[in-house]
């Protein structure tokens, strides 16, 4: 569970949609502010995860990080859809949703995934 929370510790890259210059002045605002404060909250509850991991109170805040991780994207992916956003509009940062997204979330997949297989062996 620790590299898995370590990387997600990492997501404060999300702020970038907040930068003027950095994105287009056309990114729509909801999509920039709930990606943005959604994935500094999410890094923030992994660190807080990593921190008190060994105890059960550890436990409890790394599903609390999963549980509002995947609420994050799900409600990225809505935001973007509903805003109509364009490629173009991410400017920059246009790296965020084709390489770091997908570096988090089959992380999260193999992790469960390796785990259950380890129960069946």
């Amino acid at each position: 569970m620790w590299p898995l929370l370590i990387l997600h510790s990492f997501r404060f890259i999300g702020l970038a949609f907040l930068v003027p210059g950095v994105v287009s002045p056309d990114l729509p605002s909801a999509f920039a502010h709930s990606g943005a404060y959604g994935d500094i909250i999410a890094a923030t509850l992994a660190l807080l995860s990593l921190l008190s991991l060994p105890r059960a109170a550890g436990v409890v805040m790394a599903w609390i990080f999963s549980l509002w991780g995947s609420a994050v994207l799900v409600n990225a992916f809505y935001q973007a859809n509903h805003s109509g956003l364009l490629a173009g509009q991410l400017a920059a940062t246009y790296f965020i949703p084709t390489l770091i997204v997908p570096l988090q979330r089959p992380s999260s997949r193999k992790y469960w995934i390796a785990r259950a297989s380890c129960r069946t062996l």
